[in-house]
């Protein structure tokens, strides 16, 4: 198998995939006769990577494969090719969402023991229609309330190959981006039974107007934009800083 037919090929397929791609799917490209192995696909991706190392491109490996993408600090000018506005979401749900990955599986009554506040059911509806969030059992006590935890396409869009490369709790809590306003450190201490304090009232802005999802256009709320979307070659919004 020619090398550099072999890159060629590997950058067509990302480009023109529109989603990450595995080693598996590029060699499957291949007749079998002249299919290239594993390691001649990998070796392949290693050297477009090194390739676009000083380009405003570059190449990512995620949970779900590799993928072409817009380097993180070109966000700003590329995001204006999409004038429309794009989806927000509150802190609320941010800080719903990192309790989840760092903490999974996790029952929404821990997540309201942590916050201090009553979970809205239409941020957890909104993360389970993402696919960000999924039902993966149910804790063994009385109730035995649904525990939450993270799939796939959330490191997909995320940026991430596994949970290991989310980034330390401390560097979470002092991003600017996220803001988040609660005790990240206690986290690692809530209980594994369900329940905790739940206060009659719940999160500012999660209401039903607007939509508990989508954040206000405020100076105390923080949001990540539909715009910044990881899939297909998009600016991908990362949670490390």
């Amino acid at each position: 198998m020619n090398e550099s037919h072999l890159k060629n090929v590997v950058e067509a397929a990302l480009l023109a995939a529109g989603k990450p791609l595995q080693v598996a799917d590029v060699s499957a490209l291949f007749d079998e006769a002249v299919r290239p192995s594993a390691e001649q696909v990998r070796a392949a991706f290693a050297a477009l990577a090194a390739e676009y190392a000083d380009r405003g491109i570059e190449l990512k490996e995620t949970a779900t494969g590799f993928r072409v993408q817009i380097r993180r600090e070109l966000a700003a000018e590329v995001s204006r090719l999409w004038p429309e506005r794009p989806q927000r979401y509150s802190r609320a749900l941010l800080e719903t969402l990192a309790l989840i990955a760092y903490r999974q599986p996790i029952t929404r009554g821990e997540i309201e023991s942590v916050r201090g506040v009553a979970v809205n059911p239409n941020i957890v509806k909104t993360l389970l229609e993402r696919n960000w969030v999924r039902v993966v059992g149910q804790r063994d006590v009385p109730g035995r309330p649904e525990l939450l935890g993270t799939t796939r396409e959330f490191l997909d869009y995320f940026g991430l190959r596994s949970l290991e490369e989310l980034p330390p709790l401390a560097e979470l809590k002092a991003m600017s981006e996220l803001n988040v306003q609660l005790d990240l450190a206690s986290v690692a201490q809530v209980d594994s039974e369900p329940g905790g304090s739940t206060p009659a009232q719940g999160d500012a802005g999660e209401g039903p107007e607007p939509p508990a999802w989508e954040a206000e256009a405020s100076d105390d709320e923080d949001q990540i934009d539909e715009s910044q979307s990881g899939s297909a070659g998009l600016v991908a919004a990362r949670l490390d800083p």
